[in-house]
């Protein structure tokens, strides 16, 4: 079975970026792909900013940045970014036709022996393992946003995905740091997202519906359940992008929160923790 010593990383959004740091924080060689230059910078301020939370959250991570930094190659070639990859997670947009598009060119690209893990939210892989050109080599590894906090990783085959290779990667996402979950079935949603997206649906329906704002939904989650934080921070927390990809391919009432979404919110630029504002400002006081 494949040693994992290589991974590349396909998506350098706020997961993929996540994803990339922690493998090469814990040693991993990294290449970090994205479509363009201007996605590559996004990446690179991203880094940047990872470096500095692990300095305050990660215990033992003060001095150990560059060393990490030194591990990761960002490029816009997918060809030279999976050529000798022993590992490919793939990170980019929760849209089924981008993600099979891609790896309709993985399975030319990538080496035969090279497993591919999705980390999508919501879909199945078999959704995805007939274009991968390697079914038995092709699994989810789906993780949670703030990596090295909320660290689990879950594992997730097709009834065609080789034992070992689950073995494999669940070995790999203990290394990094993680918590590996063995899901022992397909189900979209995996264990976290099946928990996950009904609350935020509701909370959204909450608010959408004009029965409470976002605030006081939050307020009435977190005091009454003693939940750190709200369905409306954490929607923040993981980007308001993925939940409206989610949305829009789900159920015509799904639909309607997810224009509600995007009208309110993602049209006006508020996006979440990334980009400065979401359902709540995080942009420093004047």
């Amino acid at each position: 079975m494949t040693e994992i010593r290589k991974v590349a990383v396909l998506g350098t959004g706020v997961l993929g970026s996540q994803i990339a740091f922690q493998s090469a924080y814990t040693g991993f060689e990294v290449v970090a792909y994205d479509i363009n230059d201007e996605s590559l910078q996004k990446a690179r301020l991203r880094l940047a900013a990872l470096v500095e939370t692990y300095r305050k959250e990660v215990t033992g991570a003060a001095g150990l940045q560059a060393d990490t930094m030194g591990r990761i190659i960002l490029t816009s070639d997918l060809a030279a970014a999976v050529a000798d990859a022993d590992l490919v997670i793939e990170a980019v947009p929760e849209v089924l036709a981008i993600k099979q598009a891609l790896y309709e060119k993985l399975a030319r690209l990538a080496p035969s022996d090279t497993i591919l893990a999705t980390n999508s939210s919501t879909l199945l892989p078999s959704d995805l393992k007939d274009f991968t050109g390697r079914p038995d080599r092709f699994l989810a590894l789906h993780f949670a946003n703030n990596i090295w906090k909320f660290n689990t990783a879950e594992v997730m085959g097709t009834p065609e995905t080789d034992p070992a290779v689950i073995d494999t990667i669940l070995k790999f996402a203990s290394d990094i740091g993680m918590v590996p979950i063995p899901i022992r079935r397909e189900k979209a949603g995996y264990v976290l997202n099946s928990l996950l997206v009904p609350l935020l649906n509701a909370a959204a329906e909450l608010a959408e519906g004009g029965y409470a704002n976002p605030h006081d939904v939050d307020k009435v989650w977190r005091i009454a359940t003693g939940a750190p934080m709200g369905p409306f921070q954490i929607y923040d927390m993981i980007g308001l992008n993925t939940p409206y990809n989610i949305l829009s391919h789900s159920d015509e009432h799904a639909g309607s929160l997810a224009a509600w979404l995007k009208e309110n919110y993602i049209d006006k630029g508020k996006l979440g923790i990334a980009s400065g504002e979401g359902f709540y400002s995080y942009k420093p006081a004047d």
